[in-house]
């Protein structure tokens, strides 16, 4: 890789990181979560987007700043919003790695990842606070999940077609 390409790649590396990180900072400060639990995941359109055009590589890169960057931002690193947090992405990042096996369409593996990120925060609270019947939210999580990861896999998809040409 040339010393043009590498920046180049970095440029993008570090903007999608910062659109990921605003994003997750200003749907937690300003929209109000579904349910009062359950979060839209907006920065999950920018893991899409970075897997698509940057590779797997970088959207794990971009997850996990997401969720470091983000809660030293907010206030709340290491504390139990960080695990849920830690916990959601890493099960989603999965999903998304899942997907790029499978070859599967942006929106499918959306739906995958936003499935994932329920489950894996289900999983962090039940073991955080030892609360096993969590386990009885899981259900509406993932009814919740679907939707909204068809609608961020497709809005993901309609960037993904603008960006492409800066590549």
């Amino acid at each position: 890789m040339n010393t043009l390409h590498k920046n180049r790649h970095l440029t993008y590396l570090a903007l999608l990181s910062a659109m990921a990180i605003a994003l997750n900072l200003l749907e937690t400060a300003m929209i109000p979560p579904l349910f009062g639990v359950f979060r839209v995941g907006l920065a999950n359109i920018i893991a899409l987007i970075t897997w698509k055009v940057l590779g797997v590589k970088s959207m794990i890169s971009v997850n996990l700043m997401r969720v470091l960057i983000g809660s030293l931002l907010s206030g709340t690193f290491l504390g139990s919003t960080f695990w849920i947090s830690l916990g959601g992405v890493c099960l989603s990042t999965l999903a998304l790695l899942l997907g790029n096996m499978l070859k599967s369409s942006v929106i499918f593996t959306s739906v995958l990842s936003a499935i994932a990120h329920s489950t894996g925060q289900v999983l962090v609270v039940m073991n955080f606070y030892k609360q096993a019947m969590m386990l009885t939210t899981l259900p509406y999580f993932i009814l919740l999940s679907v939707p909204v990861g068809i609608l961020t896999g497709y809005v993901a998809t309609v960037a993904i077609k603008r960006v492409r040409p800066l590549q």
